[in-house]
């Protein structure tokens, strides 16, 4: 009897289990002037301490964390560039980038069947995982896999423009920002103009470009002068 009751709680623990794996999605760099966007996404294989919102942490921290990350979770990141942005907008960029990082990590041999992404939207409420999906707000602060997917996104990203674009284009500082509309962005711009990697869909561009941001009719938002 004893061992009977212990198998069928056993059971149901399994079944628990099963049920709460989660694929945890959030984005980096929705609001820049320059460089891509980036989605993360992340099943956990096992706790790791220390998980948070990514911009909470320090960037040595998010570091280290990224690294245990890519070796304790399966991972996937969806990457769009600023000139295709430009072309198809961003909201049409987040679900792009979303799809890319899920397939990425579909095909890596993950299983989950629920899937919460940071926010208010349902990038893939146009696919086959919409039922999966629960959207919930700082969920990158209150859920593990959420905030481990915004951690190696942003790392990701804050490479990319560190290492790669800074080197690329040093002029504009892109190591201090990475893209983000700070003061120094802005003198920057000022004095040399924009290099491929702005966003001319946005504003603060379009303006020191000398066009109109909504010219650009697939672009379906044009951002402020404030980065996200």
């Amino acid at each position: 009897m004893k061992k009977k009751l212990l198998r069928l709680q056993q059971k149901k623990k399994r079944k628990l289990n099963i049920l709460k794996t989660i694929l945890g999605i959030d984005e980096v760099g929705r609001g820049p002037w320059a460089g891509p966007l980036v989605v993360g996404v992340c099943v956990l294989k096992e706790p790791i301490e220390g998980l948070t919102d990514s911009k909470k942490l320090s960037p040595k921290r998010r570091e280290i964390l990224a690294a245990e990350i890519h070796e304790k979770a399966f991972c996937g990141l969806g990457w769009v560039s600023a000139e295709e942005l430009d072309k198809i907008g961003l909201s049409t960029s987040l679900r792009k980038a979303c799809k890319l990082a899920v397939k990425e990590i579909q095909e890596s041999g993950a299983e989950f069947n629920e899937i919460i992404i940071d926010g208010t939207i349902n990038f893939l409420s146009d696919t086959a995982l919409a039922p999966y999906v629960q959207v919930l707000p700082k969920a990158d602060f209150l859920i593990p896999e959420v905030s481990a997917a915004s951690i190696i996104a942003k790392v990701a990203r804050d490479n990319y423009m560190t290492e790669e674009v800074a080197k690329k284009y040093p002029e504009y500082g892109f190591e201090k920002h990475v893209g983000y509309g700070t003061a120094l962005h802005k003198a920057a711009i000022e004095k040399y103009g924009v290099c491929p990697e702005h966003r001319r869909s946005f504003k603060p561009i379009a303006k020191a470009l000398g066009i109109d941001a909504h010219e650009n009719s697939n672009s379906t938002k044009v951002r402020g002068d404030k980065g996200e």
